[in-house]
């Protein structure tokens, strides 16, 4: 197991209150490590890359179409983009070369998957990555 998957799996599924998470090569576009089980088709990459690229306004207008779902868009910024759709969401936040994505369902605590997310991403930016 690589380092980035270890901090994925120490620092957010070990929190209890993350579903699933991936880190998105922001360069590339492409998938490089995730939680096992999670897959993030391409589309997917597109839209949360997207996300960020488009004004946060808009995004936050439209909300986001994630893993077959539509999600409305609780907070879009430069580093940080949040979304429901009903008990679940998805916590994006982006750094220097990646995108950093963490899920939640129901029964979790959406603030602890938020803090914990956002912890990692500034770590990972602290570190360059």
């Amino acid at each position: 197991m690589s380092h980035l998957q270890n901090l994925l799996l120490d620092t957010l599924l070990g929190t209890k209150h993350v579903d699933s998470a991936a880190l998105i090569k922001l360069q590339e576009r492409s998938l490089s490590v995730a939680s096992p089980g999670f897959s993030v088709m391409p589309s997917d990459v597109r839209t949360l890359v997207n996300g960020f690229t488009k004004n946060p306004l808009q995004t936050r207008r439209e909300g986001l179409y994630f893993k077959e779902k539509d999600y409305k868009c609780v907070r879009a910024d430069d580093y940080s983009l949040y979304a429901k759709n009903e008990n679940t969401g998805v916590v994006v936040v982006k750094t220097h070369l990646y995108l950093l994505v963490a899920t939640y369902t129901e029964g979790m605590y959406p603030s602890v998957c938020v803090e914990a997310t956002e912890k990692l991403g500034e770590y990972l930016r602290r570190k360059g990555n």
